[in-house]
């Protein structure tokens, strides 16, 4: 049998031997931090509007307690362990947040309070399945470990520069300090190291897109936004993205059989036909029981009832398919925008008013999760050498996906103690307070008509720039959030890289990596604390 050395530093004889996630001993801990991810994503969407990626504030917590000197503590030295921390408390607060309180406060926002229930279950149903979509996806040709995955890619480097206490340690420090001080003044530095990190073509799509949506008022005298043009073509450009998804997944494995074991991915197009394929029927499923348990099937005719199951799990799959990509690229996700393209959508074909309330509701629980959980896995695959032993990396991801259940099962138990505390309040994700509000506003035939036009410009430039790059589905990200310093950020990044790259080579984009994974991280901390001091201050 022989030795190994593994990314931990601990010796071994066989490749079983990651830590598992289900330790008796540490169950109470693993119980804290999840709850503690669930309350930090509450009160933050529901009082500041966002959620935070605590991945790094996981993975913070890990290394400190490493360093208590308790025997039960030692475990969370090895840098697996603490992967399983901070996969634990993200996927709480993404899932508690975004994917289960904002789903519900929508149906609570129209009056349909009889809906709650039924909506929380649905909602914790679409949660489970979007991450294991994303489980029995991960390392595909599509949603490949080697993508960007920027959050996921600083969470690894910030663990393995606190265990390595090296170069790359300072560097890293550098980084963060830069990015904490340039966030301290309005400046979004996150986007530097974002630059720094992702595909080129993606980033500079985003980057127009942002710098449109910020200046088109001074540049063409009109709000884009208001003309539905960002929904227009990210409607176009995410039809073509999924059937470019559609393409790809039908290509036989045979296509890269000259690749070396180690360089394939672990996930076949087969197995990521069959996790798509059980996925839409399961979101199927959810969709019958939603509209059974909402009693929104009484307001529509057996035909449009059937339109609206079909519409419901396409959106659901569709939706986590764009945030996903987007995600990948940019360290973004869109799932705002492709709810609310997915509402108007079916505004346009006239379904009911709660029905749409609750098609929105379980869009927009899908997405959310299924980004979180590949930035976690990226983190893991970093940690465990990319993945050049095989089986130590799909056993490793096996543990994650466990971390990431339990967290949302923690999530599930806390929003449905603590909803009706929030709600009586008048505590909501303000994104909800918008999606009701579109859908009291109504929908014409103008709207229609400038969702058409701009869907066909979308659909070219997607086809256009292929599924690797994906520009069209980044350009209409950028173009549907008003954040123009973003896009600004973005291109000075990009030139930073270019130079960089130019005159130092391949040395200096390494240590770009690491700083650019410090100013994601650092960035990441500074928003975290300062809205966290600003919920104590209320």
């Amino acid at each position: 049998m022989n030795t190994k050395v593994y990314p931990s530093g601990d010796v071994s004889t066989s490749p079983d031997t990651h830590p598992k996630f289900f330790v008796t001993s540490q169950l109470l801990f693993n119980v804290l931090i999840a709850s503690l991810g669930a309350i930090i994503g509450l009160e933050l969407i529901t009082r500041v509007g966002i959620t935070p990626n605590t991945s790094i504030i996981g993975a913070l917590v890990a290394i400190i307690i490493s360093y208590i000197p308790i025997k039960i503590f030692n475990r969370f030295k090895r840098l697996e362990n603490q992967t399983l921390v901070q996969t634990s408390i993200s996927g709480a607060t993404f899932s508690a947040a975004n994917g289960l309180l904002l789903p519900i406060a929508i149906p609570f926002l129209m009056g349909q309070q009889d809906m709650l229930i039924p909506m929380l279950i649905g909602a914790s149903l679409a949660v489970i399945t979007d991450a294991s979509i994303l489980y029995f996806s991960f390392d595909s040709k599509l949603f490949s470990a080697k993508g960007a995955w920027p959050p996921g890619f600083a969470t690894a480097e910030a663990l393995k520069a606190a265990a390595n206490k090296g170069k790359s340690a300072v560097l890293l420090g550098v980084g963060m300090v830069g990015g904490a001080l340039g966030k301290s003044v309005g400046i979004p530095t996150e986007m530097l190291g974002i630059a720094w990190i992702s595909n080129v073509f993606a980033l500079s799509a985003l980057g127009i897109g942002l710098l449109l949506r910020g200046y088109s008022t001074e540049l063409f005298g009109v709000d884009i936004n208001a003309h539905y043009i960002p929904h227009g073509i990210m409607i176009g450009a995410g039809m073509v993205a999924l059937f470019q998804i559609l393409k790809l997944i039908r290509r036989d494995d045979s296509e890269s059989g000259d690749e070396s074991n180690s360089q394939r991915p672990t996930r076949s197009a087969l197995q990521m036909k069959l996790a798509m394929c059980s996925g839409f029927s399961v979101y199927l499923t959810i969709a019958l029981m939603l509209a059974i348990g909402t009693g929104i099937y009484t307001d529509m005719s057996f035909g449009m009832m059937i339109g609206w199951l079909i519409f419901a799990a396409v959106a659901a799959l569709a939706s986590e398919m764009i945030v996903g990509i987007a995600a990948m690229h940019s360290g973004w996700f869109p799932s705002f925008a492709t709810g609310l393209i997915f509402l108007v959508l079916g505004m346009l074909i006239g379904f009911p008013t709660e029905a749409l309330g609750v098609l929105v509701a379980f869009t927009v629980a899908t997405g959310p999760a299924f980004a979180d959980m590949a930035y976690d896995l990226k983190a893991g695959w970093v940690i465990r050498k990319e993945g050049k032993d095989q089986e130590f990396e799909l056993a490793g991801r096996k543990q994650q996906y466990f971390a990431e259940l339990f967290s949302f099962g923690i999530a599930i138990l806390i929003v449905a103690f603590v909803h009706q505390f929030y709600f009586a309040q008048d505590l909501v994700p303000p994104v909800a307070r918008v999606y009701v509000a579109t859908i009291e506003a109504g929908a014409d035939s103008g709207i229609a008509k400038m969702l058409a036009l701009w869907a066909i410009v979308g659909a070219a430039i997607q086809y256009i720039g292929g599924i690797s790059r994906q520009i069209g589905v980044l350009l209409a990200t950028g173009l549907l959030i008003m954040s123009p310093k973003a896009g600004i950020m973005i291109f000075v990044g990009l030139a930073i890289r270019f130079i960089v790259v130019k005159y130092f080579g391949e040395k200096g984009k390494k240590q770009l990596y690491v700083l650019g994974a410090g100013a994601i991280s650092g960035s990441a901390l500074y928003s975290f604390f300062t809205s966290t001091l600003k919920l104590g201050s209320k």
